[in-house]
């Protein structure tokens, strides 16, 4: 019975494709008639319309890639810098990753390079790695691929060609967000208002100025084409191969996506949520929302199969989730229509899938042995209150800006370029009409099939729908999280830009007013072209000469303290050496010198999540026996201590590494609500610096500038003093 009512079904979708494919014409045909323009002069226009679109998104992602491209080059003078200076510019955990690439690049063969990066012992002491799936390494052996197979070696150096991909990725991402935004409104107007609020808001949409390397910005360039792809896909009355086109590419992008970055199954996760409101107040045909969860299910099954059987993917919530929206659908089909135990299945459906989601994710962790993303768990008991800790790595995470609440900054920025006010306004005119839409579902009342300007119901369209419900819940995040914004932020820039110049929702808005004096049809269609005009021209007089002065003027960027301790390095530490100190060095120090070190600034590995806080305890108050005791378990030779941490003053007190190392120490004292540190031992990184007993027995110094120190760790101690 199942597979004859999945066959009917299949047939009911070919023959509704193909009488969408036979009418839309027809329609089309008589419309011209009507208004006495003939069929080839419409198709003329249409052509027209589509070509000078596709100009502008293309154009506009280009420009973007260019701009971001120079602007790198007036920050950093990369081409007057050498490669030492150039790498150095690459910080934390950017550095780890582009050292990767630089290894894969210098490997006889790419299957050896990858060999070597799976099984990597020269990184970390005392530990083997698969770095490919620990890290997610799969956009650098992309570009090394590409890197090598186009001969690009005699053209270009592999630092530009790295960096090039990505600001490439980038012009991608702004060209799929103006293509959302056409796609919605009906306009490219709409695509050309979105890119200019993303770039005048670039310090919220994106974190390219920071972190060039950064698995998001791989990855969301991807996402933000399966969005523009699932657009079209929810998209009522559309033809087949449009339809056919959009599915494929939403499979290839979610597919991508999911390879590109270890946390993309929590941002799929908040798309399905949005999904599954959409369905469930039948606002959507439900064989295209299911259609999407089967594309969820294939990419995690291949994505856990390509990264090495990765258990962090079997333990999702949106594997959990989705496996429970199919489950309850499967209970619906096989009760019969009518029945009260249907009626009362539907009424229970959304507590029913939350049941079961829980149940079932509850089920995978018992079974499936992982330890991925544990800490995240961890974090976010901490951050909504549920728990306390003094576990140093927990406190050194909630006081990261990125994992605080959004400052008041963050949103007069967004106000001064006039998008929250827009946005504001589009998305309670949507959520009004959209409530509206439900309450009629409610009542029984069907869906229109298509919907007219003159009918004022943008509620009744499922794409619109969606985004409303998406950037709802992205927004929720970013209230919570500041590091969120950048995923929230990109899509406010394009339903603000989509709101204001569709016709469709200012004819909602004038229905509700009951306009009698003005034509409401014409009104709209001169807001939607007006308005985006005005705002424009704003635009473009207060921040396009702020945009010029950026590329015009030169900014200065060097660290010779840390050219000259990597120059020292690289020419006296022996090859065999194993480096100690703060995490982000040591990312550096990988990257410039290809020397061992003793832990990395990643933050998904509970063993270099223990490291990195023992290896802290150098700025803690311990004893020289108890840091040499630590370093020595992990065969270091030889300690970086950072003036800048030793001796740092920080804007919030208790968030500096020496305060969260005191407070998980427990070397910190209450008295009247003020903190004291007290401890038998003076502060490591002060006392080392003194060069007497019983410091100078276990460490040498051996090179020191104006930022750092560094110590060579005696294996053969000498108690004189």
């Amino acid at each position: 019975k199942m597979s004859s009512g999945a066959a009917d079904l299949r047939q009911r979708k070919k023959q509704n494709c193909s009488e969408s494919d036979k009418m839309a014409p027809e329609q089309r045909n008589k419309e011209n008639s009507k208004l006495g323009r003939s069929p080839k002069y419409m198709l003329i226009q249409r052509f027209a319309k589509l070509f000078f679109g596709c100009l502008a998104a293309v154009t506009s992602g280009m420009m973007y890639a260019v701009y971001l491209s120079t602007y790198h080059e007036r920050k950093f003078w990369f081409s007057s810098r050498q490669e030492l200076e150039r790498e150095i510019t690459f910080q934390g955990d950017s550095a780890i990753y582009y050292s990767f690439y630089k290894e894969l690049l210098k490997a006889p063969s790419f299957e050896r390079g990858v060999y070597e990066l799976t099984h990597n012992n020269k990184t970390v002491s005392l530990k083997t790695i698969n770095a490919v799936q620990q890290m997610t390494l799969y956009p650098e052996l992309i570009a090394s691929v590409l890197y090598q197979a186009s001969g690009s070696e005699e053209v270009i150096e592999p630092v530009y060609f790295y960096i090039g991909i990505v600001f490439g990725l980038q012009g991608i991402y702004v060209t799929a967000l103006f293509v959302t935004s056409w796609v919605m409104s009906g306009t490219w107007l709409a695509g050309m208002l979105t890119v200019a609020w993303f770039i005048i808001n670039r310090t919220d949409t994106t974190r390219i100025d920071y972190s060039i390397p950064s698995r998001e910005n791989w990855a969301l360039p991807y996402f933000a084409c399966q969005v523009a792809a699932l657009t079209g896909y929810l998209k009522k009355n559309l033809n087949c191969s449009a339809e056919k086109f959009c599915y494929l590419l939403v499979n290839a992008s979610t597919y991508t996506f999911v390879m590109m970055w270890e946390y993309s199954h929590y941002l799929l996760f908040v798309q399905a949520i949005s999904l599954f409101l959409l369905d469930s107040f039948a606002l959507a045909q439900t064989e295209k929302v299911h259609e999407v969860y089967k594309i969820y299910l294939f990419s995690l099954f291949l994505g856990y199969l390509l990264q090495f059987e990765n258990s962090a993917l079997l333990v999702s919530p949106l594997l959990s989730f989705v496996a429970a929206l199919m489950l309850s659908k499967c209970l619906q089909m096989n009760m019969k229509k009518g029945t009260f135990m249907s009626r009362l299945l539907k009424i229970m459906y959304i507590y029913l899938v939350l049941t079961v989601a829980v149940t079932l994710n509850f089920l995978l962790k018992m079974f499936v042995p992982h330890k991925e993303n544990e800490h995240l768990l961890k974090f976010i008991e901490v951050k909504l209150g549920l728990n306390t800790t003094k576990n140093f790595t927990m406190n050194w995470l909630l006081c990261q800006e990125s994992l605080q609440a959004p400052s008041q900054d963050f949103f007069l920025r967004l106000t001064q370029s006039s998008l929250l006010p827009f946005y504001i306004l589009v998305l309670i005119i949507c959520l009004f009409s959209v409530t509206q839409v439900i309450f009629r579902r409610i009542c029984g009342e069907p869906l229109k099939e298509t919907v007219k300007l003159e009918d004022g119901r943008i509620g009744e369209r499922p794409e619109i729908v969606y985004h409303v419900i998406h950037t709802i819940l992205l927004g929720c995040l970013a209230m919570c999280l500041e590091g969120m914004k950048y995923l929230w932020t990109p899509y406010v820039c394009m339903l603000a830009a989509f709101g204001v110049c569709s016709p469709e929702l200012w004819m909602t808005l004038f229905k509700w007013l009951r306009l009698k004096a003005v034509h409401p049809i014409l009104l709209a269609l001169i807001l939607s072209m007006a308005v985006p005009t005005i705002i424009g021209f704003s635009l473009w007089k207060e921040f396009f000469p702020r945009i010029m002065t950026e590329l015009t003027e030169l900014q200065e960027f060097y660290d010779p303290d840390t050219v000259e301790l990597m120059t020292w390095i690289k020419r006296q530490a022996p090859v065999a050496a194993v480096f100690a100190g703060s995490p982000q060095l040591m990312g550096v120090i990988k990257l410039c010198t290809g020397w061992m070190v003793s832990s990395l600034p990643l933050y998904n590995d509970d063993d270099l999540l223990k490291r990195n806080e023992n290896i802290y305890q150098i700025y803690s108050k311990r004893s020289a026996e108890d840091i040499y005791k630590i370093l020595t378990s992990y065969k270091a030779n030889f300690l970086v201590i950072e003036d800048s941490i030793c001796n740092e003053v920080g804007p919030v007190r208790g968030c500096r590494v020496k305060d969260l190392l005191d407070i998980a120490n427990g070397h910190v004292v209450c008295e009247e609500d003020d903190n004291y540190a007290y401890s038998k031992y003076g502060r490591f990184c002060h006392e080392i610096k003194m060069n007497y007993s019983p410091y100078v027995n276990y460490f040498t110094r051996v090179y020191w500038n104006r930022s750092y120190f560094v110590y060579r760790i005696n294996t053969v101690i000498s108690f004189q003093s």
